[in-house]
């Protein structure tokens, strides 16, 4: 498996984010080929001091090659160009492949 890891920090106006990211920028994400799972939080914490960010997005796709052809077609074009109508803070944007920790 391969993961899609967004990091957003704060943003300017963090309830436009919310209510952004939630009505319509999570409908184009949920369109991209080969996804077969999401998920997201605006809870971002940590285990001393304040969190460098605002709220994190995870998506998996069955390999690097799926998630490049979902992010490369055109939902997902369209979800990349969605990120300036709500991310004022910015966004670090990383992928890994997913390694099982227990066996």
């Amino acid at each position: 498996m391969h993961r899609l890891l967004v990091l957003y920090p704060k943003p300017v106006d963090p309830d436009h984010f919310r209510d952004y990211y939630v009505a319509n920028h999570l409908p184009l994400v949920m369109n991209w080929p080969g996804l077969l799972a999401c998920r997201y939080s605006f809870d971002v914490a940590t285990t001393k001091g304040e969190a460098p960010y605002f709220a994190v997005f995870e998506a998996d796709f069955a390999d690097a090659a799926a998630m490049a052809a979902a992010r490369s077609s055109a939902e997902g074009q369209r979800v990349s160009a969605d990120v300036v109508n709500y991310a004022t803070g910015g966004v670090v944007v990383i992928d890994y492949p997913v390694q099982d920790g227990i066996s």
